[in-house]
């Protein structure tokens, strides 16, 4: 059976940089997903998120993505594209994903990896909470990555909302 990780990066502090960590808190109050899926909290931590990541066959990573579309708008990305999501670009984390990957390369295993992710409206202002537009898009990045992993056979089914108390 194939190990799916489900990584959510970014950092809270910043708005939209955010996005990751809200897509992935999002996925676990409304989903349940079968025990060959992880879903971490990758928050900054690059080269510390090697162990999950040789422990994984494919990765999906959700990240803010600067594509140069309106903010809000939902993307897919993969190869040359990984680039425009902020935790596969320099700086901004103390590792970027794309070194992380090629890390594992070097010991013999580099799980598959596409990232999900949003055009941040505000990712350098320092305030907890995303912005407006993209709290209201976060259903729709967590629903089409639902819709992706459905599509590799996987059972995923929706929590009970008035059982967890979520209504």
């Amino acid at each position: 059976m194939e190990r799916i990780l489900i990584l959510g990066v970014g950092n809270i502090l910043f708005t939209d940089e955010g996005i990751g960590i809200k897509a992935l808190e999002g996925l676990l109050q409304r989903w349940d997903f079968p025990q060959n899926v992880r879903l971490i909290d990758g928050g900054t931590l690059g080269m510390g998120l090697m162990d999950a990541l040789m422990d994984s066959d494919r990765v999906y990573v959700l990240d803010a993505v600067l594509g140069g579309g309106a903010p809000g708008s939902v993307y897919r990305l993969t190869d040359e594209n990984l680039r425009k999501s902020l935790s596969f670009r320099d700086s901004l984390h103390q590792t970027d994903l794309v070194d992380t990957l090629l890390c594992c390369e070097l010991l013999g295993h580099r799980p598959e990896g596409v990232v999900y992710g949003m055009e941040p409206a505000d990712y350098q202002s320092m305030a907890v909470g995303l912005s407006p537009v993209c709290t209201a898009s976060l259903p729709r990045l967590c629903d089409e990555l639902v819709k992706e992993l459905r599509g590799l056979g996987l059972s995923i089914s929706e929590k009970d909302a008035a059982a967890d108390g979520l209504s």
